[in-house]
């Protein structure tokens, strides 16, 4: 384990330096200029070039990315063009949306996307595993940003049975923030009000992200499941009379759900791309609103800083993903 620890801390610095040169030549050879944007357009020519210097836009690009790569290591993501905060400030504070957000949908992914794979693979090739299989394909193909409308013009539109936009209605207090999530926090103010507002509020966002992994989940676990099946200790416990019951559910399942790990980690990392769409489409107060917003505006060190944050996200999944194989599977261990 400390092997694979270290390779993978090797391959993190390898990510973050990439990722870091990519987005800071990128960022400088798109048109616009950030102390234009920071002193705003009416400004004179003597306040930009003052804020130029005070922020070292006029110096060497090569030390200014020194600089840069200095300031990451710290934690620090520079200043925001649009709020004039401390980006590392903007993204503490709305990252508890986004991570509530993503959590629930992958809860919800998890449950249905197991519960429907197995049942695929139960009834294999009969009415019910095309029917599963149709739909899982429907939502893996299908644009998420599309879907977000659709679910918007249905429940919304049409059925009014779920709000459009925000994270709690306005005539509603946010509950006192002991976690930043407004559902746990809600439970332990025991405000059953501000709970239900917050579960209408994650309804649409929380389906749209989650219907595109349920179809990756139920296609992995019902091909896992029929690979599993065919193993001879399943055909040892069929011959010995044990119930069919408990041959899928004690046997089959829990070596089944094994490769289901890799996808868990890589649906958050996803997740966080994904987030980007639907909390504008929602109006969801989190990360991805807040990073729309900058590339609307040109707001470079919030563009930058998400992509380092999302890069290492992966990095970490990843690791997380590698760890856990390792623990669940002794002979992994001992390759690695």
């Amino acid at each position: 384990m400390i092997r694979v620890v270290a390779r993978r801390l090797v391959h993190l610095l390898f990510v973050v330096f990439g990722v870091s040169l990519f987005t800071f030549f990128i960022s400088h050879a798109l048109p616009g200029d950030p102390a234009r944007l920071m002193a705003g357009p009416r400004a004179s020519a003597e306040l930009v070039e003052s804020i130029r210097e005070e922020m070292g836009f006029d110096r060497p690009i090569v030390e200014q990315y020194v600089t840069y790569v200095g300031q990451l290591l710290v934690g620090d993501f520079g200043t925001s063009i649009q709020t004039g905060r401390p980006v590392s400030d903007d993204l503490f504070q709305r990252f508890p949306a986004t991570i509530e957000l993503m959590l629930l949908a992958l809860l919800v992914s998890l449950a249905v996307g197991v519960f429907l794979g197995v049942l695929s693979a139960v009834y294999k090739d009969k009415i019910g595993d095309h029917l599963i299989r149709f739909f899982s394909v429907l939502g893996i193909s299908m644009p998420s940003f599309w879907l977000a409308l659709l679910l918007l013009l249905l429940f919304y539109g049409q059925w009014d049975l779920a709000p459009a936009s925000g994270r709690l209605s306005g005539s509603l207090d946010p509950p006192t923030q002991v976690t930043g999530f407004y559902l746990v926090d809600s439970l332990l103010a025991g405000d059953w009000r501000a709970f239900k507002d917050t579960l209408a509020h994650l309804l649409l966002p929380c389906l749209t992200l989650s219907l595109v992994s349920i179809g990756a989940i139920v296609r992995l676990v019902r091909s896992s499941m029929l690979e599993v099946l065919g193993e001879n200790y399943i055909l040892m416990a069929r011959a010995s009379g044990l119930p069919e019951r408990r041959i899928f559910f004690h046997l089959a399942l829990r070596n089944a759900l094994i490769p289901l790990v890799t996808v868990i980690g890589l649906s958050l990392a996803d997740m966080l791309y994904g987030a980007v769409v639907i909390e504008t489409i929602f109006a969801w107060p989190g990360t991805g609103s807040y990073v729309v917003n900058a590339i609307f505006n040109l707001d470079f060190p919030v563009i930058m800083a998400f992509a380092v944050i999302v890069s290492l996200a992966y990095v970490v999944m990843n690791l997380l993903v590698d760890l856990t194989y390792m623990v669940l599977d002794p002979q992994i261990r001992e390759v690695g």
